[in-house]
């Protein structure tokens, strides 16, 4: 069991305000990349691109490429969105869960674990309209479950393993998926292929994955391609471990996020050559490129905003990643760019002209999910599972 963990340090890196990492306890980049991440889902997506429609058509087509997802094969910054959050999910069990098995015992800390994760996955049923779709066409899987049931089994290894057992059992998912994709044909056929309807995570949603598969036949947050997802998760519980040691001095503790990300890319690209890069099918490859890039990315934030303290630009960023799920659920019920059109569509977009209207029309909505989360912080109003 994690014994390493303390309750002071939890508390420092989630409950006080942000002060010098000398001084002070709340590492605030946390959150702050948390609603940098979630940011481009209620709406910065929109108005980069309408940036881009403003400047040039090239680099409109630029930021879009970037703004939408391999096709199959590939990386592009979408594809970083998804496991950058499953990364940060397995950072805040670091915290949460060390505190509760130092508190309340393995026991309240597994039934607390279980609870919060089923609560979740339900919530993600519902999200993708299971009251409001008649069955089969209701989508068991989806993005919420998949958050669910990785943090539901790697926090379960957390609190069994140490650091070590976790990294152990990282290689082991990462290994273990590899050789059935790489080396153990599908039923009936003879080669092996990393192409669609040719490999096992696809072959095998399609034959018991009940309801409705986004893909016809799979559905990219499938059964088997979880097993993958659960190692985002530890990549996160390893680096939020990392991010809690009060023995390594600050500057040196950025400096080995920085080469940790930069080792896990150049793995992960190394390994694309036998193991292509696939976002759908979440291969290993894709695990190490998305983990080194989280890390990356979580690095800068901590350089940023903790180390040197420059916090002037964090607040809507903070808004949105205190209040994450309750953001997330928001986004589908409310509809901020239904919103939008009601006060910059019709007559308004079409004097603006197309790529004017689409800009103004994208910064309200933002501007109407940033009002939004800001009402919620300030009323302290959060979904806590």
């Amino acid at each position: 069991m994690n014994d390493q963990l303390s309750q002071t340090e939890d508390q420092e890196i989630i409950q006080s305000e942000a002060k010098p990492p000398a001084a002070s306890a709340r590492i605030m980049c946390v959150d702050v990349l948390r609603g940098f991440d979630m940011f481009w889902l209620v709406g910065g997506a929109g108005v980069a691109l309408g940036i881009g429609k403003l400047i040039d058509p090239k680099v409109h087509a630029f930021i879009d490429r970037q703004l939408s997802h391999a096709d199959w094969e590939g990386f592009y910054f979408y594809d970083l969105i998804f496991p950058l959050f499953v990364f940060l999910a397995g950072m805040s069990l670091s915290f949460s869960m060390g505190r509760t098995l130092n508190e309340k015992g393995l026991g309240a800390t597994l039934i607390r674990l279980t609870r919060r994760c089923l609560l979740m996955f339900l919530l993600g049923v519902i999200y993708n309209g299971g009251f409001t779709n008649v069955w089969p066409e209701v989508r068991i899987m989806g993005v919420l479950q998949r958050i669910a049931l990785s943090s539901l089994f790697a926090g379960v290894l957390f609190c069994f393993f140490d650091w070590r057992g976790l990294a152990a059992s990282l290689a082991a998912l990462l290994l273990g998926y590899w050789a059935l994709l790489s080396f153990v044909p599908l039923p009936g056929q003879d080669s092996i292929s990393w192409a669609v309807e040719q490999n096992w995570a696809v072959w095998l949603d399609a034959q018991i994955l009940p309801g409705r598969l986004i893909y016809k036949i799979y559905d990219p947050e499938g059964i088997l391609s979880t097993i993958p997802a659960i190692g985002t998760c530890i990549i996160g519980i390893l680096t939020g471990l990392f991010l809690k040691r009060k023995e390594v001095e600050p500057l040196r503790k950025g400096l080995i996020f920085i080469g940790a990300g930069l080792v896990l890319v150049a793995a992960g690209y190394l390994w694309s050559y036998q193991c292509p890069i696939i976002k759908k099918i979440w291969t290993p490859s894709y695990v190490l490129v998305a983990g080194g890039w989280s890390i990356l990315l979580l690095a800068l934030f901590y350089f940023l905003v903790d180390f040197w303290q420059i916090r002037w630009w964090t607040a809507p960023f903070l808004w949105i990643g205190v209040n994450p799920l309750t953001v997330y659920m928001a986004r589908n019920i409310i509809g901020f760019n239904d919103l939008a059109k009601r006060f910059v569509g019709g007559s308004i977009y079409a004097f603006l002209c197309e790529n004017l209207g689409y800009f103004v029309q994208c910064s309200v909505s933002l501007g109407i999910a940033l009002l939004f989360v800001w009402y919620l912080n300030k009323k302290k109003i959060y979904l806590r599972l």
